[in-house]
């Protein structure tokens, strides 16, 4: 691995471990509890960070998401289309997020995690150049999106610690 591949597999794993502190013991009520009855909960914002991160990387690697090629989009019994990721998504989408289990969301992450530490060990410095999404200006390069998920990943883990510690005021 390279010093760069070496540096993504560290910040993904520090996505993990907020993952696993944040969702730990907690029940299906408290993943589901909305700060003020309308925000992101813990449940959804997790959810939706591991379908990002799953999604971005099955894209960039040319592959199938493992949310459907390993079946979590059923076993997560969500009123979804199984391309969904959370983007976008309305207050009622993330009220529709409920009864999922700290088990369920850490094993799914894992998965994803997993896949994701394969594929960044296998990059070579010169894959980061690639472009993966032209749709944007300047469009967008392997290694700028590897970094964009990251981001995205711990601002949202990040969210979910914030519901985390407002669970029981």
């Amino acid at each position: 691995m390279s010093a760069g591949t070496d540096l993504l597999v560290d910040a993904f794993g520090r996505v993990r471990e907020a993952v696993l502190e944040v969702v730990d013991g907690l029940s299906a009520d408290e993943l589901s509890t909305r700060p003020d009855g309308r925000g992101n909960s813990i449940g959804w914002l997790v959810w939706h960070l591991t379908r990002i991160q799953d999604d971005h990387v099955a894209g960039a690697a040319g592959t199938e998401q493992i949310w459907t090629a390993d079946g979590w989009c059923a076993g997560f019994g969500l009123p979804f289309a199984p391309e969904d990721t959370g983007y976008g998504h309305t207050r009622k989408d993330v009220a529709a997020v409920r009864g999922l289990s700290a088990p369920l969301l850490t094993v799914y992450h894992e998965a994803v995690h997993d896949n994701t530490v394969r594929y960044v060990s296998g990059l070579a410095a010169k894959d980061f150049d690639r472009v993966v999404d032209r749709g944007w200006t300047p469009p967008v390069t392997l290694g700028v999106r590897l970094v964009s998920v990251i981001a995205d990943d711990l601002q949202h883990a990040g969210q979910a610690a914030y519901v985390r510690g407002l669970l029981g005021r």
